[in-house]
């Protein structure tokens, strides 16, 4: 019986001392004299005191009390905690304001330690440090606010440097170091990335530091702070890295949204057109047209119809374009209806614990033919297993670690533009019956593997065979090249249903609707793609079918009592 790796308690040093490791071999060049040394130093450290350490890197924030940092694999804290000391990467007395004091103590310690000031009544502990703000403001050791507590406070000196090497080995800082246990736990799978220097997102010091500023300007964005010093800020960091420049792209992207909650249109037009992520132009024509810049707005609308970055923006064009026109007294342009998709009228009953997708689903397999829901896996799955060599080439940016699911800028405008000649040479494979093939063979040879496309639970081999035989190779083509536009977007919002004729060697599609609901923007645009193509796509409207009973009650239930009298309709 093979062992886990959480049979050994230090599991966790272990991962640590790994990412070590990797981050001296993958970034040696580019580590600082501080970097270096804790390292170095690092190594030469007892057990203890490295997994102390480690413990508390882990843990949120850099104050901990002593007494809760127990582990029996560790001994003694206060012993394995004092080559840290020596190294100063731990302070034992650091000055503590009383925010922070609050966070270290239980309430019915604060109450020990400030009887002076009593809570009033069931006062939070919120309310009580506001009205003890005005009265303590001097930050001081713990020993000086609460001299009798038997307890110690450890602050981390040493997590800037820890985050940096975070930043080094994730490629980002929302990450955090206990994400790195799953992965050498069994209980995923992940591709081999042949990773090269040339592969590095971070390629330079400065790229660290921006990666850092970037960083700064997200968490004050969560923070509320003053928008437009924020903005200004975030309109400053230059770089010519490509990769960091899409992420600056996208927190302008955010910081523009914010001003628009603000109704602040001034700010976040100055901070769009500094922008050039994907949706800040229409974001712009948003902004322009509620400032009543109309005649600026439609400037922008044409210069965007004349070459649209995505379906989306077209969608969002059409609905905008007349309205503009009749602020500025044009002629409104008739809008090309679109096309009307198949209809298909169920009455079914509804029945606990099944979804109306399932309900539809099974009632058409009576019909003969094989249902099966997939909604937006099928497809996907096809595309992950056709294209598996493109998504996962070593570009810069697109790999920091052995465990990614799939590339990091897989939702970036240019995931596609940097890996075009690797995605024609997959997508080559449809002009023949080479894809078949090649589809089955990465089913086999990649099966459990993580992938960001394929879903393994859903793409069983029956399934996968009858989509082989049934689906012709120029759908999957203008699918998948539909997929390679946006992929953030385009990813969902496929039919929930397919239902195969494999003695006919095809299928149809069909998206379920239950009572009430109706077509989201991205499924209208997936129906209209499909139609445009002539692919067999219906739309399947369910309505629940009652007996008599169960509609006498119902309409009893929506008709108000008259006079006493309860009006019920004649059933016929």
């Amino acid at each position: 019986m093979n062992s886990s790796p959480l049979d050994n308690p230090l599991y966790y040093l272990v991962n640590f001392q790994q990412v070590l490791a990797w981050i001296t071999l993958r970034y040696d060049d580019l580590l600082d004299q501080q970097e270096r040394r804790f390292i170095e130093a690092f190594a030469r450290l007892p057990v203890s005191a490295q997994g102390l350490l480690v413990r508390m890197v882990m843990r949120k924030g850099v104050l901990f009390r002593a007494s809760k940092l127990d582990y029996a694999e560790l001994g003694d804290t206060l012993l394995a905690v004092q080559p840290l000391l020596e190294l100063g990467w731990i302070d034992v007395e650091p000055a503590l304001d009383l925010q922070q004091v609050f966070g270290l103590l239980r309430k019915d310690e604060l109450a020990d330690c400030f009887k002076a000031h009593p809570i009033k009544g069931a006062q939070r502990k919120s309310q009580w440090l506001e009205q003890l703000l005005p009265v303590h403001s001097q930050a001081q050791p713990l020993a000086c606010w609460y001299p009798q507590l038997d307890d110690q406070v450890l602050s981390l000196t040493i997590m800037p440097v820890c985050d940096r090497l975070r930043l080094l080995y994730f490629g980002n800082l929302h990450q955090q170091w206990s994400e790195f246990v799953l992965a050498d736990l069994g209980v995923y799978r992940y591709e081999t990335v042949d990773f090269s220097q040339d592969s590095r997102g971070i390629v330079c010091r400065a790229d660290i530091d921006v990666c850092l500023q970037l960083h700064a300007c997200r968490e004050a964005l969560e923070l509320g702070e003053v928008l437009a010093d924020l903005a200004e800020r975030a309109l400053a960091i230059d770089t010519d890295n490509a990769w960091l420049r899409m992420r600056r792209n996208k927190l302008l992207f955010h910081i523009g949204q914010q001003a628009e909650r603000l109704q602040d249109w001034p700010l976040a037009l100055a901070v769009y057109a500094g922008c050039d992520y994907p949706g800040a132009r229409s974001r712009r024509i948003r902004v322009l047209e509620r400032s009543a810049e109309y005649s600026q707005a439609m400037v922008l609308l044409e210069l965007a119809r004349s070459a649209p970055e995505s379906d989306a923006e077209v969608q969002h064009l059409q609905r905008v374009l007349p309205r503009l026109q009749r602020k500025l007294g044009l002629t409104v342009e008739r809008r090309t209806k679109a096309r009307e998709p198949v209809r298909i009228d169920l009455n079914l009953p509804p029945e606990p614990g099944l979804s109306v997708e399932h309900l539809a689903g099974r009632h058409l397999a009576e019909e003969g033919a094989s249902v099966h829901y997939v909604e937006n896996t099928l497809i996907n799955s096809l595309f992950g297993l056709l294209c598996w060599p493109a998504i996962f080439a070593p570009l810069p940016g697109a790999f920091f670690h052995p465990f990614h699911t799939g590339p990091s800028d897989l939702h970036s405008p240019d995931f596609h533009a940097r890996r075009m000649p690797l995605f024609d040479a997959c997508l080559a494979a449809l002009d023949s019956d080479a894809w078949q093939a090649i589809i089955r063979d990465h089913y086999r040879s990649k099966f459990g593997l993580q992938s960001p496309f394929v879903f393994w639970n859903v793409l069983t081999p029956e399934l996968l065979e009858l989509a082989l035989l049934c689906l012709p190779a120029e759908h999957l083509r203008q699918w998948f090249q539909r997929l390679l536009q946006d992929i953030k977007a385009n990813r969902a919002g496929m039919p929930d249903l397919i239902q195969f004729y494999p003695d006919q060697r095809r299928y149809r599609m069909i998206e379920v609707k239950g009572p009430g609901d109706r077509l989201q923007d991205n499924q209208l645009r997936w129906l209209e793609f499909c139609a445009s193509h002539d692919m067999p796509v219906q739309v399947c409207y369910v309505q629940w079918a009652l007996n008599a009973d169960e509609y006498v009650q119902r309409a009893a239930d929506a008709i108000p009592v008259m006079e006493g009298t309860l009006q019920t309709p004649c059933l016929s």
